[in-house]
């Protein structure tokens, strides 16, 4: 339970702006109130590491400038498709930046790198292509199906995010586990499972 509180709260943090927005268009919220609310608490998530000087990592300035970047886009087009298209070019972004190895790793105690980080680089790979494909669906939904975008957005980025997040926690507890068994009866883990 220690190992999944200390995953689930830094991503939680991290991604706070985005689920902020995604929450409220979901609930039927309009797209400007979401986009205002969602940049506030990015902006408030930014600031608040700053403050306590804490490096601020790379998803919580995407999260910040996407949330930005949605809030100048409405204001300045008023057409809801260019702003519904927007978080593709943003999960593309986001997925780019998950390919580098090792990002995955901030959200395991130092302790377990050496034992599961050639496993959580492999999910690193994972997520990115979830983001990718996140990118993809919000295309087609934001230009081909636009009345059911709200929906969308308010669902599925963060269902797949969890769906993802519970089968990459399962398989790496799995697996540590299985290689600390393994250690405490003389065997050297494999270092491809």
């Amino acid at each position: 339970m220690r190992n999944l509180l200390y995953a689930v709260g830094p991503m939680i943090f991290d991604s706070l702006g985005v689920i902020v927005f995604a929450v409220l268009l979901g609930v039927g919220a309009g797209i400007v109130p979401a986009t205002i609310a969602g940049m506030v608490v990015a902006v408030a998530v930014v600031g608040h590491e700053l403050v306590r000087g804490r490096p601020v990592a790379a998803l919580q300035w995407i999260s910040l400038a996407m949330v930005i970047f949605s809030a100048a886009a409405t204001m300045l087009t008023g057409d809801p498709r260019f702003v519904m298209a927007k978080p593709s070019v943003v999960y593309l972004i986001v997925g780019a930046a998950m390919l580098r190895r090792g990002w995955l790793n901030r959200y395991i105690p130092p302790e377990q790198v050496e034992l599961v980080g050639d496993v959580m680089d492999r999910f690193g790979y994972v997520w990115a292509a979830m983001m990718f494909f996140t990118a993809a669906a919000n295309l087609v939904i934001a230009i081909g199906f636009t009345a059911w975008w709200p929906l969308f957005v308010g669902v599925f980025p963060l269902a797949s995010k969890a769906a993802l997040f519970a089968v990459h926690f399962s398989v790496v507890q799995w697996i540590g586990q299985a290689r600390l068994r393994r250690r405490a009866g003389g065997l050297q883990p494999a270092a491809a499972e």
